[in-house]
């Protein structure tokens, strides 16, 4: 398995830096590098691009606007010397974030992210028919098979994922946009910038929260008319 990857910084010197991390990493295949996010859609346009190192400063345009403005972005990991971005790299639902200077043990474990997110996308988008009702997530070194019908909600915590189930409750290294793209839109619903939950295991609508089991899971005022159409229109009785 190669991932493929591009490089975008401005500044020669993290370039060459990352291009020799990757050279070390048998899993990546580098299809180049840019400096700045006009010649990276370049890049970006010949196709089969899996993962870029994104710089975040660049002039022009930073890589958090840049990533912002593609509608199919690939795997992302910010590479920045300003820690104080990290909070917004998790809202985009980057991979990873590493600070300058990046040193190849931090480098290696976001790579390894990587990899592992990769590997789950083939299993659940290209191994198992659409008929299937369930999907696997990496636990540690185990694989976990999770059943759609077991599944109550799922949330976000920094850059893992958490899935509550009716026997479990499993944490995997993921985003859950990434999760969110796997999950079959009839069943479940994104309520929150952290929370997904299963449509069939939703028990009431408390003013702003869904009560799900024992949990009150809050609906933000980005999802709500989503939430909302979705749920009750056509489905609620008045008199």
């Amino acid at each position: 398995m190669k991932i493929n990857c591009i490089i975008i910084d401005d500044e020669p010197l993290a370039r060459k830096g990352l291009k020799e991390y990757v050279t070390e990493v048998d899993f990546l295949e580098l299809k180049g590098e840019s400096e700045n996010t006009g010649a990276a859609e370049t890049l970006m346009s010949k196709g089969n691009i899996d993962l870029m190192f994104l710089d975040i400063q660049m002039p022009k345009v930073t890589g958090i606007n840049f990533l912002k403005g593609l509608k199919n972005p690939p795997m992302a990991i910010f590479t920045t010397a300003y820690s104080e971005y990290a909070l917004q790299g998790y809202e985009l639902d980057v991979l990873d974030y590493l600070v300058k200077p990046i040193s190849f043990e931090r480098f290696l474990k976001a790579c390894n992210k990587a990899k592992d997110f990769y590997a789950l996308k083939q299993v659940n988008t290209k191994a198992l028919p659409k008929t299937d009702e369930y999907f696997f997530i990496r636990c540690e070194d185990r694989l976990e098979k999770i059943q759609y019908d077991e599944l109550l909600y799922i949330e976000a915590m920094e850059n893992y994922v958490i899935f509550y189930t009716l026997k479990d409750k499993l944490v995997s290294y993921l985003t859950l946009k990434s999760v969110e793209g796997y999950l079959p839109a009839d069943k479940f619903l994104r309520v929150h910038k952290s929370f997904i939950v299963a449509i069939p295991k939703i028990e009431s609508i408390d003013g702003a929260d869904i009560v799900i089991k024992d949990k009150s899971i809050p609906i933000s005022r980005t999802f709500k008319d989503e939430v909302m159409n979705k749920l009750v229109t056509g489905r609620f009785l008045k008199r």
